[in-house]
Order: C-alpha cells, then sequence, then structure tokens
C-alpha cells in the first residue's frame, strides 16, 4: 500500500520504521521535521495525504486530530481509509469519522497498547472502532505493526475501550505500588510478595509483568531508574480522558477519580518522565513524610 503517515514521534516513528520493512511505501510528516529510515520525508500535510491509500495518524490529542483531519480530509483521495492511532476523547474521534464520512472515506479509530516499546517490536494491540470494511483494510496494517487487533464497535468504540483499559491499568498500578509500600513496612521480603502474588488472586500485569520492584519479575522500567515505558504524564492524561467520559455518561468511576488525582499530584511534584510505575516511589515518599 502507499500509506501517509502524520505524527513520527516515539510511537509513530517505530511504526512507520515497521511498515516500511513490510515493503510500504510510507510517507511521512511531523511538524518537528523527524526522519525515519526508509520514510519520504513530506514537507507539508498535503504532501503526505496525496494520492495515498492509508493516512495513519498518531498525535498528541483530541484537538489536534481534529486540526489535522480539518486540513487532510479534504485532500485525502476518494475512498482511502483514515486510521488514527492517537489517543483522544471519544467526541474528537466521533468527529473525526463525520468528516471523513462527508468525504466519501473510510476511518478506523484505532489507539494502541503495548508503548514504545511495543511500537518497535511490532506487538501492539490495536482497539479499532469504525465500520468492518475500514477495519477490513486498515487490519492487514495492524498485524505489521502489532500483534492483535480488535474490532470494538462503531465509531468511537477504540478510544471506549482504550480508556476503559487504562482506567483498570492506573487503578491497579497504584494498588500494586501500596501493596509493596505495605509489606515493606510489614517487614516481608519483596520477592516473596511477588511469589505469591503473581500466583494467587492478586494477580494482574501490573504485578506479573510490569512490577515497581527492580530485580524483581520480568525487566521492567523499575530495572532502569524508572525510565518510561509509559510516562506518568500519559497515565494522567488517559484517566483524565475516562473521567472525562465518566462525567459525560454519568457513570460511577470513584476509584478512577482518585487515581487521577494521586497521578496529578504524582506528575506536579518530580514524576514528570518518569515511568507511571514510578509511583511506587511517590507512595513511599509520602509514607516516609508521616513517620
Amino acid at each position: 500500500m502507499r500509506i501517509g503517515f502524520i505524527g513520527l514521534g516515539n510511537m509513530g516513528a517505530p511504526m512507520a520504521a515497521n511498515l516500511v520493512k513490510a515493503g510500504h511505501q510510507v510517507c511521512g510528516h511531523d511538524i518537528a521535521g523527524v526522519s525515519v529510515d526508509g520514510v519520504h520525508a513530506a514537507g507539508s500535510l498535503a504532501e503526505a495525504v496525496s494520492d495515498q491509500d492509508v493516512v495513519i495518524t498518531m498525535l498528541p490529542n483530541g484537538a489536534i486530530v481534529r486540526s489535522v483531519y480539518d486540513e487532510i480530509v479534504p485532500l485525502a483521495r476518494k475512498h482511502a481509509c483514515l486510521v488514527d492511532c492517537s489517543t483522544i476523547d471519544v467526541e474528537s474521534a466521533r468527529a473525526a469519522h463525520a468528516l471523513a464520512h462527508d468525504f466519501e472515506l473510510h476511518s478506523v479509530d484505532a489507539p494502541v497498547s503495548g508503548g514504545v516499546a511495543g511500537a518497535a517490536a511490532g506487538t501492539l494491540t490495536f482497539m479499532a472502532g469504525g465500520s468492518l470494511a475500514a477495519f477490513d483494510i486498515a487490519h492487514p496494517l495492524f498485524r505489521i505493526m502489532g500483534q492483535k487487533a480488535v474490532h470494538c464497535g462503531a465509531q468511537g468504540a477504540g478510544q471506549a475501550a482504550k480508556i476503559c483499559n487504562n482506567m483498570i491499568l492506573g487503578i491497579s498500578m497504584i494498588a500494586v505500588c501500596e501493596a509493596i509500600g505495605l509489606a515493606d513496612h510489614l517487614g516481608l521480603d519483596r520477592q516473596k510478595l511477588f511469589d505469591v502474588v503473581s500466583t494467587s488472586s492478586g494477580s494482574c500485569w501490573s504485578m506479573n509483568t510490569y512490577a515497581p520492584m527492580p530485580g524483581i519479575g520480568p525487566q521492567s522500567p523499575a530495572d532502569n531508574d524508572f525510565r518510561p515505558g509509559f510516562a506518568a504524564e500519559l497515565m494522567m492524561k488517559d484517566l483524565s480522558l475516562s473521567q472525562a467520559a465518566a462525567q459525560a455518561t454519568g457513570a460511577a468511576t470513584p476509584l478512577g477519580a482518585h487515581a487521577l488525582e494521586l497521578y496529578q499530584a504524582f506528575v506536579e511534584h518530580g514524576g514528570r518522565g518518569r515511568d507511571f510505575s514510578a509511583m511506587v516511589t511517590a507512595l513511599a515518599d509520602l509514607a516516609d513524610s508521616r513517620d
């Protein structure tokens, strides 16, 4: 396929590179002038979109997605497929779909899970919303950039799945960090805690795969001074999206709301640029301040 790729940041660049490795022609554009081996650097959005079969976007927020779509949709080839892999609010995703539909374009909202490591390894999970016809067009590309793609439903369903998933992740990571702090105060060895929890009813991804304890469990950011695989400010963003959606729909998410408060405080007091699992250090500092 001929593919336009807009947004070549920490996630977009390796995703585009994997498409090139698979033999696709990729024309990329990023406002920071990023270059990716094998990706033709487009000097403008118009050049990135012109005559492409598929246009993929990976952008920071809903306002930017709407702005970019306002510019690229009228320029896209008729019946091309627009795939937005950004993590944004459901309302913006649906607005992007509506605009694409007005110009007879296929569209998919397809946020991802797996972080920078998953983007580089081609092991992302895609959560897709849109028509089955559009999903079928994008699916071969999802299989190159990731290991799983789920068609979650109609327009905006991919974003809905992403914010629900990440709300669970944010809450569960705090629970794991609190348990580690309690274990420390009780004199329980961290390795023993891991051995029990990872095979018991407290088992979860935040402990089994991403334990915020250096030298315990699989390699994780804790083994690298909490350099981010998924930055704390990105978790704060996703929790903000979940709480905006909860408020708009009347859903009760008290733990999600409190998790957002904790991550906001963490980011504002030294957590920016650190992995979200470094919450374990913030809770330890809080405990120390009470002693």
